[in-house]
């Protein structure tokens, strides 16, 4: 929970200009006052979140534990988990079986000081190129330099698949601190120590039936930390789709009565089937329609200002632009200290990239499933091959490759979506979350994620197994339809499992081009939205795109996530002012 700033001390004045900008920043954010803490070279403020919550600062004498995120250590949360990882924990060699969840954290102990984050590296911890200045927030991170250039590779990946993936930002200065590494903060700057992280790579061959009680019980192991301190204060998402109603099993299994509520707007499948579930059951379904709220021309550009700061700059989807709905119910997910649950990664049961059960290259990952773009979206300079190929780089070396062209199993090839999509796409989701108050995403706990990858590819297809696990936790839950047109408590639906066959029949020549054929068919958009039409967004960015107009061509961009995505950018550059650099 909260966040982390910490700088070297030994660059004068403009040090302390860059702590008075952190805890600016914080306030903005909506973050309590930071405390200061010292130690040889370096300076620490740590946030802890308004609403409260279990603690994420440890301080004994000269020794010291300050988190961001939510830590679990031997199955307990808060000042009991950082009390026993300080005093059992001799760094930098840590014991991955004993800590989970998502995190920054940083450990002094016996004289000497260390920064590491979770398993995946998914909650973001952001640095400078020279390791002098470390932040869980991206906006202080940028304030602390003195200039900073946009990475046309970050600035496409974030536009076309919603963030940077691997060490990358948007920004060629700054990257987030990556899985493999520990780091000692020592008098004279930063010593990296590797940590090994494995996950298997080969099916298992026990019996389903026998898998089915390992992950039920795993998942409650995962839960129950949680649930031991938060009880009811448990605030779940229920939907039309299958993770969320697993995550609702898992909390009712581990003994929680959460809170439950449904993002969408009126008559939707989601709202539907969750109002549907709530009245049978019993209780109640919080429904958020993140647009139903009015929302004059005139009172935008002061929203719009509250979200960029609430949400860092850069969230997810860029949806800064919007009637505050989102943020407020961000806010509500952790009044009075409560938890927040999220289905987030759910997919680590399923075959997520839907790709042949065959040997695979990384190469074939991105330009399967990266490739959302379509080239006359981007300014001349843009180059599809290359910006595919960095992104197989980098999904290689995620995965221990030497180059993306190196083929691994199929197995080996299911990492990629804890180590490279859920790292982005949800890590982004998981430190924003986290500025506020704890986060539970269950279906990211590594111990979790290395059973799972173990299944068979088969047993994936459709969301089989994940089907069977929900009934053997919950059949009441599994038995409810859903918006895949059928019930969780039998067997997919013929017209499901059709469905991703023939999309992992395509070969990745066609997948590649898939985006850019429905962009020739129709204009496209998400369910994200915003009020994006001319009357509010000209009185928050410059209709001309100065900044962006060096990477797209907006007057050719028909598809409103992008769009929204590129304004949040632009809107970010505009903040910058004269930081930013060409």
């Amino acid at each position: 929970m909260g966040g982390l700033f910490l700088a070297r001390t030994d660059s004068g004045p403009s040090c302390e200009e860059a702590f008075a900008a952190a805890q600016a920043q914080g306030a903005r954010a909506g973050l309590a006052s930071p405390t200061r803490h010292s130690f040889p070279g370096w300076s620490l403020l740590h946030f802890e979140p308004p609403s409260g919550g279990a603690g994420g600062l440890l301080v004994a004498a000269d020794d010291l534990v300050a988190v961001a995120g939510t830590l679990v250590f031997d199955g307990r949360l808060g000042t009991p988990a950082l009390a026993a990882l300080l005093r059992e924990t001799e760094l930098p060699a840590l014991d991955w079986s004993r800590i989970g969840g998502e995190f920054v954290a940083v450990v002094r102990k016996n004289g000497r000081a260390f920064l590491f984050g979770d398993y995946f590296g998914a909650f973001q911890l952001f640095h400078d190129l020279e390791q002098r200045i470390f932040s869980t927030s991206l906006l202080a991170a940028l304030q602390a330099l003195p200039s900073v250039r946009f990475d046309a590779q970050g600035v496409y990946e974030h536009a076309f698949n919603v963030v940077p993936i691997g060490d990358d930002t948007v920004f060629a200065e700054l990257k987030t601190l990556g899985p493999k590494w520990v780091l000692e903060l020592t008098r004279d700057g930063v010593t990296r120590h590797a940590t090994a992280k494995p996950l298997p790579d080969a099916p298992s061959r026990s019996a389903l039936p026998d898998r089915v009680a390992e992950h039920a019980a795993r998942l409650r192991a995962t839960v129950a930390p949680y649930v031991a301190a938060y009880g009811d204060r448990i605030h779940c998402p229920l939907s039309g789709g299958i993770d969320s109603r697993l995550l609702f099993a898992g909390l009712r299994a581990a003994g929680s009565t959460p809170s439950v509520y449904v993002y969408g707007p009126e008559g939707s499948a989601d709202v539907r089937i969750a109002q549907a579930i709530g009245r049978a059951e019993g209780f109640a379904v919080d429904w958020i329609d993140k647009s139903a709220a009015p929302m004059t021309p005139e009172a935008f550009p002061a929203q719009v200002e509250a979200n960029f700061h609430q949400f860092d700059g850069l969230p997810t989807y860029g949806n800064i632009f919007d009637n505050g709905g989102h943020a407020a119910a961000q806010l509500r997910r952790h009044a009075n200290g409560s938890l927040a649950a999220s289905g987030g990664c759910g997919e680590v049961y399923r075959d997520f990239f839907l790709l042949p059960d065959r040997r695979l290259t990384a190469r074939t990952i991105a330009r399967s499933f990266f490739a959302r773009f379509t080239p006359g979206d981007a300014t001349p300079g843009f180059d599809g091959r290359a910006f595919l190929d960095r992104i197989a780089a980098k999904i290689a070396n995620a995965l221990g490759l030497p180059d993306a062209r190196t083929s691994m199993s199929r197995t080996h090839a299911e990492q990629a979506y804890p180590r490279v999509r859920c790292r982005a796409l949800f890590g982004r989701e998981i430190s924003l979350e986290a500025q506020h108050g704890a986060y539970l995403m269950p279906f990211l706990d590594h111990q979790l994620v290395a059973a799972a990858l173990t299944l068979p590819m088969t047993a994936k297809h459709a969301g089989a197994f994940e089907a069977r696990l929900l009934a053997a936790i919950d059949p009441v839950l599994a038995g409810y339809p859903s918006a895949y047109g059928h019930d969780f408590a039998g067997p997919p639906s013929l017209r499901h499992r059709f469905d991703e066959w023939s999309s992992r029949i395509r070969p990745a020549w066609v997948r590649q081009h898939s985006y850019a054929v429905q962009r020739r068919l129709r204009p496209m958009g998400d369910e994200h939205g915003g009020l994006l039409s001319p009357d509010y967004m000209h009185r928050v960015i410059d209709p001309e795109f100065p900044a962006m107009r060096r990477y797209f061509d907006m007057e050719r961009i028909t598809d409103s996530g992008l769009w929204r995505r590129i304004a949040c950018l632009e809107y970010l550059a505009g903040w910058l002012g004269s930081r930013l650099a060409t």
